[in-house]
């Protein structure tokens, strides 16, 4: 009896502990703004407001946005600030390339309800890509993803085992302790555990991948970029901007950041006649 007593004081003690490390992680990740929003009619022409519900009953803000030259999606995947709201240039700029385009606010962003967590946002890329070929219509092999910065983790795990069309990552991470580490917080390192684990999923992926880093990101420095690239098993390239931090690859070099994302789109367009 007091054996078994120990064992659940100990198995209680571990449960407190992890979600007290989740709590924290989940503190430090994510920064949503409900506040700057734009109503619908506001919207640029062509931007499509929609509202996807998750397995858990979140409602999440989108966007749809329409490229009549495409039968192809790209599903959009932000950063851990803001909302989509502040993504609609880059939305623009990818339907240019030649691709529809979905993109949402996750949880606790934007006109979503909900409030984020690892789990959750994992549950709104599900969310996304059941929408994107339930409600819209597209087979797997139409489909890509694009994740920014934490938006990585959420396109990583959700093209895991998926035979999509490609997979486009920007400014990626490896795992929330190599960057706690990175950031000079190794002694808080542990409190990450296997949080946001991008390095032991990419090589599940199984579409062709595209990665853009900058080499003076100081948020998640340059090496998890080549990392990621390094750990994946499928066609893929690596594209440096040089001089670039975290939030400026688009304007460092813009012919250099959308040409790269354009070609890929091409490229996987002419893989598919090809098939």
């Amino acid at each position: 009896m007091k054996k078994t007593f120990i064992t659940s004081a100990i198995l209680a003690s571990c449960l407190i502990v992890l979600t007290a490390c989740s709590s924290v992680v989940n503190q430090f990740a994510f920064y949503p703004d409900t506040q700057n929003i734009i109503p619908a009619e506001k919207l640029p022409p062509g931007v499509e407001e929609i509202f996807i519900t998750t397995n858990d009953h979140v409602k999440l803000q989108a966007y749809y946005v329409k490229n009549p030259a495409s039968d192809r999606i790209l599903i959009f995947f932000h950063g851990n600030a803001g909302n989509i709201c502040h993504r609609l240039s880059d939305i623009g700029n990818l339907k240019n390339c030649g691709i529809n385009v979905l993109a949402i606010s996750y949880r606790g962003y934007g006109k979503s309800s909900g409030k984020p967590s690892e789990k959750g946002i994992y549950s709104d890329g599900a969310a996304a890509i059941n929408y994107a070929t339930r409600a819209l219509d597209y087979s797997l092999h139409n489909i890509m993803i694009f994740g920014r910065s934490i938006g990585t983790t959420v396109a990583v795990h959700t093209s895991q085992n998926k035979d999509i069309a490609g997979l486009i990552l920007i400014t990626p991470l490896t795992s929330a302790k190599a960057h706690a580490k990175a950031q000079g917080l190794g002694f808080l390192s542990f409190l990450a555990g296997n949080a946001f684990d991008n390095l032991s999923k990419i090589s599940n992926i199984r579409c062709p991948l595209l990665v853009i880093h900058g080499t003076e990101d100081k948020v998640l420095p340059f090496f998890m970029g080549r990392e990621i690239f390094d750990h994946a098993n499928v066609e893929k390239r690596l594209v440096i901007i040089n001089g670039a931090g975290h939030n400026n690859l688009s304007q460092t070099d813009p012919a250099k950041y959308w040409g790269a994302i354009a070609e890929f789109i091409r490229k996987v367009d002419r893989l598919k006649v090809e098939g």
